[in-house]
């Protein structure tokens, strides 16, 4: 009876990686230089994170150019940015189907393809606020 006790205690125990974070300030401080080498690994071993950056930092020239509201700069900054995002997590997707195994499979497919599509979705809801913001603003 004991040993099923502990048994039952080892599944519902979730396993801690060594890797956790610390606590408190020195967690911040980590999880910021953790981002700059996430930026700089992305800029490194991704082309359409690079070539999206340079879409997002001509775009922010233009959005603070327009003569619009600051609000309407802000949305189609943000937008662009969001873009980014979404590529940041699915280059991040794709790393870990990597990990896995570079082995074809049907799974790492889809996973790689449903996260190609959220890059899509993004740059067209990027696309169609710049369209209606500009279209608004200008015809």
């Amino acid at each position: 009876m004991a040993q099923r006790v502990q048994l039952e205690k080892m599944h519902m125990e979730q396993p801690v990686s060594p890797f956790k974070s610390k606590s408190g300030v020195k967690r911040i401080f980590a999880a910021f230089f953790y981002s700059i080498d996430g930026f700089r690994s992305a800029w490194r071993t991704e082309h359409a994170f690079r070539q999206e950056l340079l879409v997002v930092a001509l775009g922010t020239v233009v959005a603070l150019v327009l003569k619009i509201s600051l609000f309407e700069k802000l949305m189609l900054i943000a937008v662009l940015v969001l873009v980014l995002i979404v590529e940041l997590i699915n280059s991040a997707l794709e790393a870990v189907v990597d990990r896995i195994s570079l082995e074809r499979h049907p799974l790492s497919k889809n996973a790689k393809d449903f996260g190609s599509a959220a890059v899509a979705l993004a740059i067209g809801i990027a696309a169609a606020a710049w369209g209606v913001v500009l279209f608004n603003r200008f015809w």
